[in-house]
């Protein structure tokens, strides 16, 4: 599989946690930042190899050797990111965009070691669970803190958007994983929000609230 076709099955795998049918084209080609017609031609591809079941106009999903390449992708994507946080001291918004190219590699047996020197961590520095070897991802029972009513808290788990510019305004409003949140207001005309986060109180935006993951206390 080239590079190429393991960034499609990631996307493919990405969306269709969101979606109950077949990812489409079009979804596809906004994440890849590509024309329909060049998804189309790689789908065709991918359906050739087995990786994936595409019929026109009705989506595409993953087979099961698609899902657990995509799997496979995904780990060595967040072991890295694990990696560079906790061995390299990067930030954790300066990881995705270099574990990119770094799950491309293709030793399983350097992953493998890699797994184990970083004491097989369950997470990412995201929040996000890290496939074991054979696919098998971790569940816990989380929801957005945009789905939290006034007077509710919980424990902030995890990020929808691990884009760099996200991050960084999280690090600025000293929101971070493991943080505890107390919803002290909510907004009906825009669902934004008063927190309090250990003393401090400040407003969000339904936005930011809709991109972090809490786990009820």
């Amino acid at each position: 599989m080239t590079a190429s076709e393991e960034n499609y099955i990631k996307i493919i795998y990405h969306l269709n946690l969101t979606s109950n049918e077949g990812v489409s084209t079009n979804a596809i080609a906004q994440k890849m930042q590509t024309k329909a017609s060049s998804v189309t031609d790689m789908l065709k591809k991918l359906s050739e190899k087995k990786w994936v079941i595409y019929q026109k106009y009705q989506g595409v999903s993953l087979t099961n050797e698609g899902l657990y390449e995509a799997k496979m992708i995904v780990r060595k994507h967040r072991l890295w990111e694990v990696f560079l946080v906790d061995k390299l001291k990067f930030s954790w918004d300066e990881v995705h965009e270099i574990a990119e190219e770094l799950e491309h590699i293709k030793s399983d047996v350097l992953i493998d070691k890699l797994d184990e020197f970083l004491g097989f961590p369950e997470k990412d520095p995201h929040g996000d669970y890290i496939p074991d070897r054979d696919g098998n991802i971790s569940k816990v029972k989380r929801q957005l803190l945009s789905e939290l009513d006034k007077n509710q808290a919980g424990i902030c788990v995890g990020v929808k958007d691990s884009s760099s510019d996200f991050l960084k305004y999280l690090d600025k409003q000293n929101i971070a994983l493991g943080s505890s949140i107390i919803v002290l207001e909510k907004e009906m005309f825009d669902q934004s929000m008063t927190i309090d986060i250990a003393g401090n109180v400040f407003q969000i935006s339904n936005k930011i609230a809709s991109n972090l993951f809490i786990k009820m206390n």
